[in-house]
């Protein structure tokens, strides 16, 4: 799909790997919809990007009404939706049991799943609603969904129960997600990062990330953002890669903890 004059929804887009993605797509002619909690962080995106290709709506995307409401305004105001960039997360450390002996907090379990897999699977549904009105391009591509999962989905370390469970189920829905859609002529993939240098990463001491690196093969640092962005440009521009999860975690697997 050719990016330029497209409209792109973007979750989680004011901040990280969101905000790398819609930098990116707005570089490459599209206008930009970001969907974030973060009012200040949102507000400066647009500034920094400008009004005119970048947009902000705060949104909770495991609102189900709320965001099938801004898909009906975006829709309202911009006439389509092409692209939808799935970044909005949020993350815990707890184990199953802990040093105490207590089961995990069942409100803190399902409150990663509202956001991470509910809220992912809640703004691709609406949509792919939306780009199912577009007429097809010359390639017969009506839209492209890109979720983001993690390294964890595959390699889920101790503390990661709740988190890996989320990013496990935007693995699972990919592909089954892609065939649902294929008639309407909407592509879908996922995205599953290793150890990227967002800002919360950038937060931890300095021994910290420098062990998190010393297990990766090559390159033999953090991810950069932009790094997520420029796959995000190649997913959408590339119109035979349909219903794949593609790590970026420079060969990194895991350890236990």
């Amino acid at each position: 799909m050719n990016i330029n004059k497209k409209v792109a929804v973007v979750t989680g887009g004011a901040s990280g790997l969101g905000r790398a993605a819609t930098e990116l797509l707005v570089n490459a002619g599209a206008t930009v919809v970001i969907f974030d909690m973060n009012v200040s962080a949102g507000e400066q995106a647009v500034a920094e990007l400008g009004a005119t290709n970048c947009h902000y709506m705060q949104l909770d995307v495991s609102n189900g009404p709320d965001v099938e409401a801004a898909f009906v305004k975006i829709l309202e105001d911009l006439g389509r939706v092409d692209i939808c960039v799935n970044c909005a997360g949020i993350g815990i450390a707890a184990k199953t049991v802990d040093r105490e002996g207590q089961p995990h907090n069942l409100d803190l379990y399902r409150k990663v799943i509202e956001v991470n897999l509910i809220g992912t699977f809640n703004v691709a549904r609406c949509a792919a609603a939306a780009m199912a009105k577009n007429d097809p391009d010359e390639k017969t591509e009506r839209g492209v969904i890109i979720n983001t999962a993690s390294i964890a989905a595959f390699d889920g370390q101790m503390g990661q129960v709740a988190y890996a469970a989320t990013k496990g189920g935007i693995v699972g829905m990919t592909l089954p997600m892609a065939r649902d859609l294929s008639k309407q002529g909407i592509r879908v993939n996922t995205i599953a990062p290793g150890v990227m240098a967002t800002p919360l990463m950038l937060a931890a001491p300095q021994n910290v990330q420098d062990g998190i690196v010393a297990n990766i093969p090559f390159p033999q640092r953090l991810g950069a953002p932009s790094e997520f962005g420029q796959l995000v440009v190649h997913i959408t521009e590339n119109s035979y890669l349909n219903g794949e999860t593609i790590r970026l975690d420079g060969g990194v697997r895991m350890q236990p903890r």
